[in-house]
């Protein structure tokens, strides 16, 4: 899996400090150009202290003070845009998406055991992330020793 700074993507960094004023967090954010037309999509869930889900009423919110800033960084007015949640059982793309779900039950394609492992997200950084396994112990795995994630509802 491939550790990517999120302040790297273009508009990230703009949008995520308005998504973080409003008290949210900024997961991702999509930008596709069209002919006539500019898609953003983006995806927001509640700071790690706050383990409460990301409602309608949220997303509206965000979409309200996002899209004027969308309209303004990309000289376009014709923006269709989508604000959504993280999903109860949402893929993984980025490992650098990990920090925001600390606390969450995770499960991970580990490459070296061909096999998948689950556990609850202790902490992660640049290099690798930090499972509280079953049976607490904490567990360490590289982002190269990982195919694919998958936060799990529980």
């Amino acid at each position: 899996m491939e550790y990517k700074s999120l302040s790297e993507e273009k508009y990230f960094s703009d949008a995520s400090k308005l998504v973080l004023g409003l008290g949210y967090v900024l997961v991702e954010l999509r930008v596709f150009p069209m002919k006539e037309q500019v898609q953003v999509k983006a995806v927001i869930t509640n700071s790690v202290e706050n383990k409460e889900g990301i409602g309608i009423n949220d997303c509206a919110k965000v979409h309200r003070v996002l899209l004027p800033r969308m309209e303004a960084l990309l000289s376009n007015d014709n923006i269709y845009m989508e604000v959504t949640s993280p999903g109860m059982e949402r893929t993984i793309k980025n490992a650098a998406e990990f920090e925001f779900f600390v606390g969450q039950m995770v499960r991970l394609w580990d490459i070296k055991k061909t096999d998948w492992v689950s556990g609850k997200i202790l902490s992660s950084d640049s290099t690798q992330i930090t499972l509280v396994m079953s049976d607490g112990e904490n567990k360490s795995y590289p982002y190269e020793q990982i195919a694919k994630a998958k936060l799990l509802h529980i």
